[in-house]
């Protein structure tokens, strides 16, 4: 039986128990990312689309977390003039902190049919020699966010930072600090499974095989994290 909440959680973590309430996490056997894991944990943060308010929410928060980043010393994000979201998971959370920032949104289209020659077609308005930060609902090994963020460099846009509402932990961070950028996830795989298993919404069997999953498949912790 689920206790009852006296408060609401703070923070990111309230996105977990949204994300709960919407049924955004599953729990069985799947294939996720690239590679086609297998994973004992789904998540399908785009469900957030069906409630407004809350994406209107995440997008503060995101917004506080990024300028707080931007304002200290040690600049942890940098500087943007674009926001780029990743289709189509990342799109909706990009225009989300679009919307609250005022910032413009950009993105590039991978499909057969944007491509004109060997370039990618990037929907928006940009010119060369500004910076984006990308941004995607999920990441798992990095892959879709490398992809926009080399589609964009092509272009002449900087790309120094990748924002994501959930880091699954399974080689995004090394990734893409290999190739200069770096990964700020809203919440990780871990904290979101062991908040909901503390409030009693994941059963004992289900967070252990899944934290069991994390420590065999996932990446060594990184400052990023």
């Amino acid at each position: 039986m689920t206790p009852p909440r006296e408060t609401e959680p703070k923070g990111a973590l309230w996105i977990a128990e949204v994300m709960w309430e919407l049924g955004c996490i599953q729990f069985g056997d799947f294939s996720v990312g690239r590679t086609a894991r297998n994973s004992p944990v789904y998540l399908n943060p785009k469900l957030l689309v069906s409630r407004p308010d809350a994406l209107a929410r995440v997008g503060a928060l995101i917004e506080a977390e990024l300028q707080m980043k931007i304002a200290l010393r040690n600049q942890q994000v940098a500087p943007f003039d674009l926001i780029a979201g990743v289709p189509i998971g990342g799109l909706h959370i990009a225009t989300a902190l679009a919307l609250q920032m005022g910032v413009p949104l950009i993105y590039a289209r991978t499909d057969p049919l944007a491509l004109v020659g060997e370039t990618t077609h990037i929907e928006g308005i940009y010119r060369p020699g500004q910076t984006a930060i990308v941004v995607d609902d999920l990441t798992t090994g990095g892959g879709s966010l490398i992809d926009t963020a080399e589609a964009l460099r092509h272009q002449g846009v900087f790309v120094r930072d990748a924002l994501v509402l959930v880091n699954r932990e399974q080689g995004a961070t090394r990734r893409l600090q290999e190739v200069g950028i770096r990964l700020h996830p809203v919440l990780t795989l871990e904290v979101l499974l062991t908040y909901l298993h503390e409030h009693g919404h994941v059963p004992d069997a289900d967070y252990q095989r899944a934290i069991a999953y994390l420590t065999r498949e996932g990446e060594p912790r990184s400052e990023f994290d």
